[in-house]
């Protein structure tokens, strides 16, 4: 506030005037959205009355602890949505990829980068006006904290899928064995994958999410090959895409799911033996710079400290 005191009222006239288009455009985005929903409201009750199935699952939406706060990140990012269906489709698999499968995860997530742009660069604004004024370095760190706060939703989800599609590669072997097992032993697939998401369930969350939603996408009556492709899509990971197109394959063609199922354990365990043998490789490399920098210095200092000492004395001894 003591730096508030300092500023004259031309000063503060842009912020007022920022703060006024983001409040009116806000403003605006949300009553048109509001508008749009209940058309589609009205559109529904005269096409088709509810049941007590809809109504309670409305109820249950309503009653979910963040409704409110997602409706509002969806209204204020229905703005920033993609207009090309290759980038709608492209961050939607990012999404899915990431967990996050709604219809409105979209939408969330513009309106969540677009809050956090506001919300860094309004501050940043005020107190790089109130510290340096009207400057040229004022404008460009207001710039960096807008930027910052415009990427930083994307930098965590590409951290969220990095650790999800981590967690898929880790537990991906532990249940195509299981899978293996279950089919060698007279299960069909779709059985199998059940199976495969009780045992599983405690330790590889992730992995049986997955598997369990194919599962319900087979009894739903989806064919099994889109079922298998969208699973590749959702995972994102390559084991599971490779995976697969196996499936599909052996789907199509009439052979034996047990065996295209032994074959790709047996090809995903050499791979996992080979990227651990390339990470072995690897140590010796890497340990270099951690040894220059930090153990060579300490050796260095305990080997030739001592004689560095007994050195100086003798020098000082006979210059004396």
């Amino acid at each position: 506030m003591a730096l508030l005191a300092f500023l004259t009222a031309e000063d503060l006239a842009p912020l007022f005037v920022f703060a006024a288009i983001v409040a009116g455009t806000f403003w605006v985005l949300t009553m048109l959205s509001k508008r749009n929903s209940l058309a589609e409201d009205r559109l529904d009750r005269i096409g088709r009355p509810k049941s007590l199935v809809d109504l309670e699952l409305n109820n249950a939406d309503s009653r979910q602890k963040f409704a409110g706060l997602k409706e509002a990140f969806s209204s204020l990012g229905s703005s920033m949505q993609p207009q090309s269906d290759l980038e709608k489709n492209s961050l939607r698999v990012k999404l899915a990829n990431a967990g996050f499968r709604s219809e409105t995860a979209p939408m969330v997530y513009q309106g969540l980068r677009l809050a956090c742009l506001v919300g860094l660069t309004v501050p940043a604004g005020i107190a790089c006006l109130a510290a340096y004024g009207f400057t040229l370095s004022a404008m460009w760190k207001i710039m960096l904290a807008g930027c910052a706060g415009f990427y930083l939703p994307q930098i965590a989800l590409m951290l969220l899928i990095s650790d999800r599609k981590k967690q898929i590669f880790l537990t991906l072997p532990d249940a195509l064995d299981l899978l293996v097992v279950c089919v060698e032993s007279g299960l069909g697939l779709d059985a199998a994958l059940r199976k495969v998401t009780e045992e599983m369930k405690d330790h590889a969350k992730t992995m049986c999410e997955e598997l369990s939603l194919a599962n319900l996408q087979l009894q739903m009556g989806r064919p099994r090959r889109e079922v298998l492709h969208d699973l590749g899509v959702r995972t994102g990971v390559d084991d599971v895409k490779s995976l697969a197109a196996i499936l599909i394959q052996a789907d199509r063609f009439g052979a034996s799911i047990a065996h295209a199922l032994r074959v790709q354990s047996d090809a995903m365990r050499t791979k996992r033996r080979q990227i651990a043998e390339e990470k072995a490789a690897k140590t010796a490399v890497q340990l270099i710079f951690p040894l220059v920098l930090f153990i060579f210095p300490s050796i260095f200092v305990v080997l030739v400290g001592p004689a560095a000492i007994l050195i100086m004395k003798n020098m000082l001894n006979k210059m004396s």
